[in-house]
């Protein structure tokens, strides 16, 4: 793999970290700031609506922008958001702060899945789309518990503080390893902005992109509330929190790089096997929750599930998307984002209710089960061959 692909991993490791860390702070920040655990969760919904709208509409903004300037410009935008959040007072104003963030990661994420794409053979999108998210997996394993430590040492505003400051060699990487490509020529081959949006039109794209929302919604309703299931239902001590996102990272690192080799190769086994799985893990967390071990086990399996089928996904949305060159890395982080967004509001919503803490495990797995009662019918569809346009 080329070493452009292992900097733009950096930067992700920095944006990851931040977009998985509430899963440690959310009790604290709805503490200081005098609101709900509920509304302090939306703070993952704010970050993923700012993505679903940013991706494509930055994606079209920076089509003719050179790569290596538009990508530190996405990096040093992102961090100052964290520092406003890190020092406001206010609610709304850390919000407003995750939606500037996540509009940078966006435009960042659409720039870089595109860049990673184009810097390997078209049948090795999967291997480079792992390489990128490896960036988020190491974010979960490292970044997320390390954020949680220092919240719990210093308090959640420590945290955004070192999410700013892990930025800046981020940028300093991608300063001095992204080639200043002559985007002039690049542009040349490039079809029309209203060609690429026209591939939206075609249902196996959007049928993929609808999966991969799924299958991420399920992924981010439990992830969101963790800490909680883990302090409140699992009735665990605090430093647990950091143990079971340690645990999911891990798992998560391990079933992306397993989808990477496996998602250009042989992406129906992984959805075949990987799919119902992931569905008895859910409720199976919820019912054993209350035994660490098991509790642990299925944590770091379903973090390696998750990642696996979703990163799968998400590499047939590059692949459906191969018509568009400059937005399919939008079309891919809008249907993670798209995801990330429905997952921890729908997730809120059972924690009201009799299931309380365990609302968000059952979310998850109702989740995954609409998504394969859909792709099952599909699979040979879902995974075939672009060109042989089976549902066109």
């Amino acid at each position: 793999m080329p070493l452009p692909l292992y900097l733009l991993a950096l930067a992700v490791f920095a944006m990851g970290t931040s977009e998985f860390m509430l899963a440690g702070l959310v009790p604290d920040i709805a503490s200081e700031l005098d609101v709900t655990v509920g509304t302090a969760g939306s703070l993952t919904s704010a970050f993923a609506i700012g993505m679903i709208v940013g991706a494509p509409l930055v994606a079209a903004l920076a089509r003719h922008w050179p790569r290596r300037p538009a990508l530190l410009g996405f990096v040093l935008v992102f961090a100052s958001a964290h520092a406003v959040g890190a020092v406001t007072e206010r609610f709304p104003i850390l919000f407003a702060t995750r939606v500037v963030a996540a509009l940078a990661n966006a435009g960042f994420l659409a720039v870089a899945l595109t860049a990673a794409a184009g810097l390997v053979p078209p049948d090795r999108k999967g291997r480079a789309l792992a390489v990128l998210l490896s960036g988020t997996t190491v974010a979960t394993i490292a970044g997320v518990p390390g954020g949680s430590v220092l919240g719990t040492a210093l308090g959640w505003r420590a945290t955004f503080w070192a999410v700013a400051a892990l930025c800046l060699p981020a940028a300093i990487a991608i300063l001095k390893g992204i080639p200043a490509t002559c985007e002039q020529a690049e542009a040349a081959g490039r079809p029309a902005l209203r060609a690429e949006l026209a591939q939206l039109t075609r249902p196996r794209l959007i049928l993929v992109m609808l999966l991969g929302a799924l299958v991420n919604a399920a992924t981010f309703a439990s992830l969101t509330f963790l800490a909680p299931v883990v302090t409140d239902s699992a009735g665990l001590d605090e430093w647990w929190v950091s143990v079971a996102l340690v645990l999911f990272g891990a798992g998560s690192f391990i079933g992306v790089t397993v989808a990477g080799r496996l998602s250009d190769r042989s992406p129906g086994q992984v959805i075949a096997i990987g799919g119902p799985l992931l569905l008895i893990g859910w409720p199976a967390l919820a019912v054993l929750v209350n035994e660490p071990v098991a509790l642990s086990i299925l944590v770091f399996v379903q973090g390696a599930l998750s990642f696996a089928l979703g990163a799968t996904l998400i590499t047939r949305v590059l692949y459906e998307a191969a018509g568009a060159p400059t937005m399919a890395g939008s079309y891919a982080t809008t249907a993670l984002n798209v995801g990330a967004a429905t997952g921890p509001i729908l997730a809120a919503t059972t924690l009201g209710t009799r299931a309380g803490t365990l609302g968000p495990l059952w979310t998850s797995g109702l989740l995954v089960a609409v998504a394969l009662l859909i792709a099952f019918p599909l699979l040979t569809r879902i995974t075939a061959a672009r060109g042989t346009q089976v549902l066109r």
